[in-house]
């Protein structure tokens, strides 16, 4: 059995009740991904399965057997960050930072999900054909990632000009 991080075969722990965010911190020393509240309430430990955001705190490791798996370390590209990345540091979306790296899993899952339509609890017309990405639609689908410092202007401003440059 083997998951496929960031783009490397890695063989799962023996041990089944490894959590994901475990096993990237402890077994993998890939300490981008924070351990925030460890109950899935903070969204510090987001990353992308399968381009899809999962809280890796609340998942086994061995339930991503065969899958693929994208931390914030595996965003950049030999050493040239994610143009996502860039605007955090362009709109200062970040303070102290330790939400940062969740907040960008997020955000990259978050514009794949509307990308492929699919509707958030704010969405107003779910016959439509596109979802815009309002400020609304933004902010409710990236309210399961809490910033303590208050950065959510700059998160909502780096966001907002990734998605706009990525049309």
């Amino acid at each position: 059995m083997s998951i496929n991080i960031n783009g490397s075969p890695i063989d799962l722990p023996k041990d089944t009740r490894v959590s994901l965010l475990d096993l990237l911190r402890d077994h993998l020393d890939l300490a981008g991904t924070k351990k925030g509240c460890n109950q899935g309430a903070c969204g510090a430990c987001t990353v992308l399965v399968d381009g899809e955001r999962i809280l890796s705190c609340l998942a086994l490791a061995v339930q991503y057997d065969g899958r693929s798996v994208t931390t914030i370390e595996g965003l950049s590209t030999e050493g040239v960050l994610h143009p996502l990345q860039r605007a955090f540091i362009e709109h200062d979306g970040f303070q102290c930072g330790y939400c940062t790296p969740g907040q960008i899993c997020s955000a990259v899952g978050m514009l794949g999900e509307i990308r492929r339509g699919v509707p958030s609890n704010v969405t107003g017309d779910l016959e439509g054909v596109s979802i815009s990405l309002t400020r609304d639609e933004l902010c409710e689908r990236m309210s399961g990632n809490l910033c303590r410092c208050g950065a959510y202007n700059g998160i909502v401003d780096a966001i907002t000009e990734f998605a706009e440059a990525s049309k």
